[in-house]
């Protein structure tokens, strides 16, 4: 047979509020962290995107100089494009070579806001288009 204890009759053992308080703080401080490392997600996942648009960009400004078939000068040129409904500027620095018949493109794609954050770069080469009737 049990013995009972007075004062002890109907009273279980739990959890005083102070443990739960603390319990509680325990999980809103990791649920924030939770939250943090999913919004820093969201962020790398936009940022992805700008660079994947910014590398179309490059791609298609030199596709588009080597199918034009101009011979550009050297020299810096300058410009915007709009990709998957973002703009962006463009910085396509041309050299010579060591072989005349080509010049070296260096295109820079960045973020809309001046060319303080590059989003993708390409090197390419353009070949001297050829003169009608010379080989």
């Amino acid at each position: 047979m049990m013995k009972s204890y007075p004062g002890s009759c109907g009273r279980g053992r739990g959890f005083t509020l102070v443990e739960v308080l603390v319990a509680l703080a325990i999980i809103a401080v990791a649920l924030m962290a939770a939250l943090r490392v999913a919004g820093q997600g969201t962020l790398n996942v936009g940022e992805l995107r700008s660079r994947l648009l910014a590398g179309w960009v490059a791609e298609n400004l030199l596709t588009e100089q080597r199918t034009r078939g101009a011979w550009p000068s050297p020299g810096t040129y300058r410009g915007t494009a709009k990709q998957g409904n973002m703009d962006f500027t463009w910085r396509a620095d041309i050299t010579e070579t060591a072989n005349p018949s080509f010049r070296r493109a260096n295109i820079s794609v960045f973020a809309p806001v001046g060319e303080s954050h590059l989003l993708a770069h390409l090197t390419g080469y353009l070949a001297q288009p050829a003169v009608p009737g010379n080989p």
